[in-house]
């Protein structure tokens, strides 16, 4: 992994000191996540709509165990480190974390972000983490285009090529 991309990769306890700091500095700080699993363009036009909500952007990312209970059996395709490493290398993400979780209730309780972004498969209503955002005054805004893109069909895909 380069340093760069490195550089991106933060703990959620890194992460605890740096978002406080940013947000009295009067940035605001949006958090986006997901497995990220197989990255595909519904993945990057999330993101960069996410980024454009504010003007720091924090990925969490489902650790492998976390991907794993919410996926299935052969999921994560791709590990931990290198969702990581992919998605630390598109030009939204400021930083990348992991969670354990089968939410980020607990990433949102300890960042505080302003905006918690969600993707077009959530309404507001049906967002799992909307009450711990609204408890402290965030805001969840489900952005990014028709989720009409999904990282099952492209394995679907795959294999019916290769078999």
């Amino acid at each position: 992994m380069t340093d760069h991309y490195f550089g991106k990769r933060r703990t959620l306890a890194e992460l605890e000191e740096i978002v406080p700091a940013l947000k009295q500095g009067g940035k605001t700080v949006v958090l986006a996540n997901g497995c990220f699993d197989i990255l595909h363009v519904g993945h990057t036009r999330y993101l960069q709509a996410a980024k454009a909500l504010g003007d720091c952007l924090v990925v969490a990312i489902n650790s492998d165990e976390s991907a794993r209970r919410l996926k299935g059996p052969g999921r994560p395709i791709l590990d931990e480190n290198a969702r990581v490493e992919i998605i630390a290398g598109l030009e939204a993400p400021d930083w990348v974390c992991t969670f354990h979780g089968n939410d980020v209730s607990d990433v949102i309780k300890r960042l505080r972000p302003d905006i918690h972004a969600k993707g077009t498969d959530y309404t507001e209503e049906t967002v799992p983490e909307r009450e711990v955002v609204k408890s402290y005054g965030g805001r969840v805004v489900i952005c990014g285009d028709p989720k009409d893109h999904a990282s099952r069909s492209f394995i679907e895909k795959i294999r019916s090529i290769v078999e």
